[in-house]
């Protein structure tokens, strides 16, 4: 069968599981649309906070990015999987026993002030519209490619699927639709992944035949290195980035994942907080599988798209090529004339233009795989920006219904309640589209803002609000809006206002945009601290509060009756 039909079949299989599981699981009451009724279990919870988790930014872009970046890609690697075991280790426990369903619930609480509380929302609006603008650019060039539809069209049928199931569901639908995408998603990611391991290496698992040697003896990256040196590029395994900017990313990548909102919400959808610890052990189990087969992936895409299209006459060029120019998404130019393909590292003479959040979906096209295989790694990608998707959806409209609405309007029943969370979502989807249709950047750029932003806004307040009982209302307030305004100036500034002056003899200390939430953090700690050593103390109570949540006596116990 053609690409596209075992495509439809796929996707439209996948898609009727996911429809069928909201329609089964339809929330009645808003616990269940905010939390799955607080009854998941943990391994089924630990599913579906990987699937949460890895976005399309981790399917799509982030071995994407890898393979043009070399190196230094492995900063999303290396910050994205630190900061889930941080989330885990710190913030998951004390967050679940503190028994709030979302953070700005937590920061309207532990501050005792309804101002804390709003403006914890606009953050968390702030970081959700920017994260779910990355994977509605990833539904785009999903449906682009395999429904050969204009990115704008394919955008507008993915947020039509994730109204449907994120609006009807609520958190209960989204947990079990995530638990069956994360089974769709790491099959279609590991299969492809398997089978050009095998191909290239002679060894099936990826890991080890990133390794490993090619079959003329040559280890692949030493080839790697080689074929890259010549066209002109820097080694693969050898970073241009500076180490400052290095590690900026990272920590704002790592500090960030910990104030995820729509990742820290699913620890309140199991019964108890020793459930919450194992429900984190278990997703991270879950995320390693693809995390650690991403470089690999990432390799092998490079390796085999040089191969097939370098120094090649055009009129030999792969089927591969074609079907991708299609969507703009790769671009060829003869710019000499002489009918061969020159990709090369200097603008100018390069002929050859490939948009990195193609690499994984291309890979098993590139590498002849069997057609069944590209139609699975097409389901898988829609499952992993689907998932995430919902999941912030759901944050967006939880932050309006319940964290502004029912502040202000402590009276509105239940069902009202709900309506307003479903209309919400429905706006939000909106948004949403209108950014995956015009991003800032491309995939896992635009989720590396979202994180920033969660960096310098939401990590310090959690932090403190936990572990120190003498940070009040003034300073959280002051630090959120000193850290979040700081950060999105920067990147508004480099990205959109003066985008010619965004090289690094121009940032601030060297740190790029992707990584200056590290110093909003910093910002927000500094000031936080200040102001509140200035201002009174928090109410006793307040303290007392802090004093319960750190202690973990009886924290086994803590929601069991």
């Amino acid at each position: 069968m053609e690409i596209l039909t075992w495509t439809y079949i796929l996707v439209g299989l996948s898609f009727a599981l996911y429809i069928g599981i909201a329609i089964w699981t339809r929330a009645g009451s808003t616990k269940e649309f905010y939390t799955a009724g607080g009854g998941v279990s943990p391994l089924a919870n630990g599913m579906a906070t990987a699937a949460d988790w890895m976005s399309a930014a981790s399917f799509i872009s982030m071995a994407g990015l890898i393979s043009f970046a070399g190196y230094d890609g492995s900063v999303y690697l290396m910050g994205w999987t630190g900061g889930y075991v941080l989330l885990a280790l710190l913030l998951a426990p004390y967050l679940r026993k503190f028994g709030k369903f979302t953070v700005p619930d937590f920061v309207g609480d532990r501050y005792y002030s309804k101002t804390a509380k709003v403006v914890a929302v606009v953050c968390a609006l702030f970081i959700s519209f920017t994260y779910v603008a990355g994977q509605m650019r990833g539904v785009g060039i999903v449906f682009s490619r395999y429904l050969e539809v204009p990115i704008e069209w394919g955008v507008v049928i993915g947020m039509c699927i994730v109204f449907f199931y994120a609006v009807l569901g609520g958190m209960k639908g989204i947990t079990y639709t995530q638990v069956a995408q994360y089974c769709v998603l790491i099959f279609a990611y590991m299969v492809p992944a398997i089978f050009i391991s095998m191909q290239l290496t002679g060894n099936p698992i990826p890991q080890l035949g990133l390794g490993g040697e090619l079959a003329d003896g040559t280890p692949l990256l030493d080839k790697l290195d080689g074929v890259l040196a010549e066209l002109g590029f820097s080694e693969y395994t050898d970073g241009r980035k500076g180490m400052t900017d290095i590690f900026m990313i990272t920590l704002a990548l790592m500090v960030g994942t910990a104030g995820l909102p729509h990742v820290i919400v699913r620890f309140f959808t199991v019964p108890r907080v020793k459930d919450a610890r194992l429900s984190a052990g278990y997703a991270l189990v879950f995320i390693s599988i693809l995390y650690t087969t991403a470089p690999a992936v990432a390799a092998f895409g490079i390796y085999n798209a040089i191969e097939s299209t370098s120094e090649k006459q055009i009129s030999e060029l792969p089927t591969w090529i074609n079907t991708w120019q299609k969507t703009n998404l790769i671009t060829m130019d003869d710019k000499n004339g002489d009918g061969v393909v020159q990709y090369v590292a200097d603008a100018e003479r390069n002929e050859l233009s490939i948009d990195r959040d193609i690499m994984v979906l291309a890979s098993p096209e590139i590498a002849q795989l069997p057609n069944w295989v590209v139609g699975l790694v097409a389901a898988g990608a829609m499952a992993a920006a689907l998932s995430t998707a919902a999941g912030l959806l759901l944050v967006i409209s939880t932050s309006v219904s319940r964290d502004l609405f029912k502040t202000f309007k402590p009276e509105i029943s239940e069902k009202k309640e709900l309506r307003i969370a479903r209309i919400a979502a429905a706006c939000a989807v909106v948004v949403a589209g209108y950014f995956g249709v015009n991003p800032p950047g491309f995939v896992a750029q635009v989720v590396a803002f979202a994180f920033g932003l969660a960096a310098a806004s939401f990590f310090p307040v959690i932090i403190m609000g936990i572990f120190s009982s003498r940070i009040n209302k003034e300073g959280a307030i002051a630090g959120m809006i000193s850290g979040l305004a700081f950060t999105l100036a920067y990147i508004i500034y480099f990205k959109f206002v003066s985008p010619e002056m965004n090289t690094a003899d121009n940032w601030l200390f060297g740190i790029s945009p992707e990584g200056i939430g590290s110093i909003g953090m910093l910002i927000n700690f500094v000031i936080c601290s200040l102001v509140s050593r200035f201002t009174p103390a928090p109410p006793q109570s307040v303290q007392d509060m802090v004093q319960e949540i750190r202690i973990p006596r009886g924290a086994g116990q803590a929601h069991e009756h």
